[in-house]
């Protein structure tokens, strides 16, 4: 089992109702981890998704020419640019297209896929699945940033990776998780 996470309750795979777990982790007053242990993870995961709706988004890790990185400040919490991938939308797409609505830039550098998160949450009550491809992306200088505020953006900035702190204090388990790729 994994050490250093805070509340780990091990279930079994046979036991997991996604809707019940959503709502506990909802209700709960700190964030629970579980703990599935099986033999053959992509198999259980497979079966999982044939279960629950899966909604498909794209971001970016976006880095500008003094190698600063960028990070938008929505609804609370510090996060990186990202959106829904429209109908018939490659995923590289949606990725350029939403950092740039996001946040009012042009993207110059496409790179290599950094890796693909999948988030649980509910909608009316009824888990999805939502699957994030993160894109490397450069832009050329400093543009200044214009944040989407009809995306409910605040802010938008470029940090330092020795000023990741400022992020890690108040962003998302998988957004720290990307951070520490870095």
């Amino acid at each position: 089992m994994p050490e250093n996470l805070p509340d780990i309750q091990s279930i079994d795979h046979q036991d997991i109702d996604l809707k019940k777990l959503v709502r506990q982790s909802k209700d709960a007053a700190l964030p629970i981890t579980y703990f599935v242990p099986v033999n053959d993870p992509k198999a259980i995961f497979s079966s999982m998704l044939k279960k629950i709706k899966e909604i498909r988004a794209a971001g970016g890790v976006v880095k500008n020419g003094d190698g600063d990185y960028l990070f938008i400040h929505r609804l609370g919490k510090w996060d990186l640019p990202k959106g829904k991938v429209d109908e018939g939308e490659q995923m590289k797409e949606a990725a350029i297209r939403e950092v740039q609505e996001e946040c009012g830039i042009k993207v110059d550098y496409l790179g290599p896929k950094v890796t693909t998160t999948y988030h649980v949450y509910p909608i009316k009550g009824v888990p999805v699945l939502k699957k994030t491809n993160w894109y490397e992306m450069g832009v050329n200088k400093v543009p200044r940033l214009k944040p989407q505020l009809e995306e409910d953006i605040t802010e938008a900035i470029w940090l330092a990776k020795d000023k990741f702190n400022k992020i890690r204090k108040n962003t998302y388990p998988l957004i720290a998780d990307i951070l520490d790729r870095l």
